[in-house]
């Protein structure tokens, strides 16, 4: 596996965003997103691509940037078991 290929932790808590219901959100999953929790383009060259995320109502939701989420693009507490 090379560099290129393993993701790196964005950060070590979710990211709270307030989002609208049938709007895109591209979430970084590569972690090197300067704009975590979202796409800056950093994947370039990785084997990773952004996920869109397109919520179906309007409220606030919890972006994982430890990249460790069982629940992509969502936390699901992860980062409490990071090393």
């Amino acid at each position: 596996m090379s560099l290129s290929d393993k993701r790196e932790i964005g950060g070590r808590q979710p990211v709270p965003v307030e989002v609208e219901a049938g709007q895109s959100y591209w979430w970084c999953a590569c972690g090197r997103s300067k704009s975590q929790p979202f796409c800056d383009g950093s994947h370039k060259g990785t084997a990773f691509e952004p996920m869109e995320f397109k919520p179906e109502k309007s409220g606030r939701v919890f972006f994982c940037t430890c990249k460790a989420t069982g629940k992509s693009p969502l936390c699901d507490g992860s980062h409490n078991n990071l090393t």
